[in-house]
């Protein structure tokens, strides 16, 4: 088979026409004939584009790392020794990146998914996934993207078109919200679902920690506030989004899927060209602020958050993430229902159900990883050219995030619908090394921090 061909097969870029069925006659044929091998591109060569890599070449059959690109090419060549390292043992996944295959600077995203890949990893932080997302979709390239999928609602809407491009194209789209993929939680929402505890009554999710890595790089380190941004990019809202977004993203997305199983959750345009949530939270209200990490060297993002969204059907979540050392920490779910208190987490010796009648039962099943299966069933899904696509649901959880971010950051109660239709975009209209951010230190390094009461999250 000719690397086109090939190309051709597992972008499925036809399968509207031939469908379902005729598609999978054709992978059968297609890997008998010739070469199997899925050929990879990875984009953001952080820690967790470097274990997302490993994850995908682990999966099942013949994998090629082919490409990558990140915006700086120290952090490229660490990811690359780090990922051969990791999958020393799988004689199935090459590693051998050629030179010319090694993409540095802004633009390297598109020449990483111009460069023959069959899939593209993409794992740079997250205000940059909106375009690589919708480019990736345009070359007709599959795509695994982490989460959150954007910073801002426009970033959102605009991974909803592509997403919507995506489908038509039958390209399969993976997001790294890995608890779906997750044993525990696939039996014990799976059980909430069937009505085993009765209706859900409120949900609360929490991420409450010391908070992740101190900013990794000085100002003599760097050459412009550009870099310096993008070397500590966790604390600065357009690259970021925040914390309750970049991580508190997985506990309301467990929220949002709960309550899939009882509202027809759904996304679509009006005929006014607005997005129109159905199932998701209707409106949220919240508070937060910035107590403890104060420091000029943490940016503008909050410490904590403190959020309550609404459903259509008067439903609440109770949401709460800090990063402030010493404190009370918990990264769990809890779903009330009428009969008892359904508790999740990644760790399954804190999985379990809570009977009001005093009864208890802890959870007993198994839990693979879930970020190998979560690559384990993408790939599967490219290899057989099933429909696979979870950018949906990454792109409303996404929006779940952000929109409790804009009602600490504005201390208003708003709408989901202002806020994916409305929303403020937050991203530079260019990027360049010599372009200046969004935000900008003041003459003591301070940055603008938002102030509830005060600061307007909304257009108009």
């Amino acid at each position: 088979m000719s690397d086109t061909t090939r190309r051709n097969f597992l972008k499925a870029g036809s399968t509207a026409a031939i469908g379902a069925a005729a598609l999978s006659q054709l992978s059968s044929r297609a890997f008998a004939a010739g070469d199997d091998t899925v050929k990879i591109g990875l984009v953001g060569c952080g820690g967790r584009g470097t274990g997302a890599a490993a994850q995908a070449l682990s999966t099942k059959g013949n994998v090629k790392l082919h490409a990558m690109g990140d915006a700086f090419r120290d952090q490229l060549d660490r990811s690359l020794s780090n990922i051969a390292r990791q999958t020393s043992a799988d004689e199935t996944a090459d590693t051998d990146v050629e030179e010319e295959n090694k993409f540095v600077g802004f633009d390297a995203f598109k020449k990483v998914i111009d460069s023959g890949v069959d899939l593209v990893i993409l794992a740079t932080p997250p205000g940059f996934r909106p375009m690589m997302f919708e480019y990736a979709v345009e070359k007709g390239v599959n795509v695994f993207m982490e989460k959150p999928v954007a910073t801002d609602a426009p970033g959102v809407r605009r991974v909803l078109e592509a997403a919507r491009k995506a489908k038509e194209k039958n390209l399969k789209v993976g997001v790294g919200l890995q608890r779906h993929h997750q044993q525990q939680y696939i039996d014990l929402v799976g059980q909430i679902h069937n009505g085993d505890f009765g209706p859900v009554r409120a949900l609360r999710v929490y991420w409450n920690g010391g908070g992740v890595w101190d900013p990794r790089k000085n100002r003599d380190e760097v050459n412009s506030e550009m870099e310096y941004q993008l070397r500590n990019w966790y604390y600065y809202n357009w690259l970021c989004g925040d914390h309750i977004c970049e991580q508190h993203i997985h506990n309301l997305d467990i929220g949002n899927w709960i309550m899939g199983g009882f509202l027809d959750q759904s996304i679509e345009k009006n005929d006014k060209g607005e997005w129109v949530p159905q199932g998701w939270a209707d409106s949220a209200i919240g508070m937060g602020g910035r107590e403890v990490r104060t420091d000029k060297k943490y940016g503008e993002i909050f410490d904590h958050h403190a959020v309550q969204y609404t459903f259509s059907d008067g439903n609440i979540m109770i949401s709460e993430c800090r990063h402030i050392r010493g404190c009370w920490n918990s990264v769990t779910e809890h779903a009330h229902c009428n009969d008892a208190i359904v508790n999740l987490s990644s760790n399954t010796r804190a999985c379990g159900v809570q009977y009001f009648d005093g009864k208890s039962e802890k959870y007993k099943g198994q839990a693979p990883n879930p970020y190998q299966v979560e690559h384990d069933d993408l790939f599967k899904a490219v290899r057989g050219g099933d429909e696979y696509s979870e950018a949906n649901y990454g792109a409303m959880s996404t929006m779940t995030s952000i929109l409790g971010r804009m009602c600490t950051y504005s201390g208003k109660q708003i709408s989901m619908f202002d806020a994916l239709n409305k929303g403020k975009g937050i991203m530079p209209e260019e990027l360049g090394w010599d372009v200046n951010p969004p935000t900008l230190p003041d003459e003591n390094g301070f940055y603008p921090v938002p102030v509830p009461g005060v600061t307007k999250v909304l257009e108009g």
